[in-house]
């Protein structure tokens, strides 16, 4: 599993640094999943190489950098991505990458023109509703525009926000449920 932490852009190519708050947010869902998995599942959380996204260099160029890098050191497994905000967002775009067969976008920010075709794989969309930052009907529609092509759960979180501090054990838990399904459900 690779988590994929949020991050707004900012000017310049401003670095991500391992204690922004984006960041850590990823830390107790990647202890979760580990402690899930019961040492069955690697996880590994992605730090970008730059904040934001940007026409020259993408999370996506990230995210598939990191899968080339899993795929040096543990071989050809299949590959879940788990993506906050932005790095939901490119969880959801990077997820027709070869090797992914879980994607797991927790608020993510996404345009209403975002498109992939994730067909193969498991996919599932997770939004609070009371999310300012990142549009519920935004990832709605991104989800139902993916479901032409594979089936994606859209799961709401009465009262969510976007930083996943208030409910966050039900995105936790959500996740986590949904990633260890898949993985098992894979041959």
């Amino acid at each position: 599993m690779l988590l994929l932490h949020g991050g707004a852009a900012r000017p310049g190519r401003t670095a991500v640094h391992p204690a922004q708050l984006s960041v850590l947010r990823m830390v107790p869902l990647a202890r979760r999943i580990a402690r899930a998995g019961r040492g069955r599942v690697a996880v590994l959380r992605l730090l970008n190489s730059h904040r934001g996204w940007d026409m020259t260099h993408t999370p996506i160029d990230d995210v598939a950098g990191a899968i080339a890098e899993v795929r040096q050191r543990y071989g050809d497994v299949p590959i879940g991505l788990v993506g906050h905000s932005l790095g939901g967002r490119a969880a959801l775009l990077a997820g027709s990458l070869d090797g992914v067969r879980v994607v797991v976008a927790l608020n993510p920010w996404v345009y209403p023109t975002d498109r992939a075709d994730l067909r193969g794989r498991r996919v599932l969309v997770v939004h609070g509703t009371d999310d300012r930052v990142a549009d519920p009907e935004r990832a709605r529609v991104v989800a139902e525009a993916i479901g032409q092509t594979t089936e994606v759960e859209f799961v709401p979180v009465e009262g969510g926000k976007h930083a996943m501090l208030r409910r966050g054990s039900a995105f936790e838990r959500l996740a986590t449920d949904f990633v260890l399904a898949s993985l098992t459900t894979i041959a």
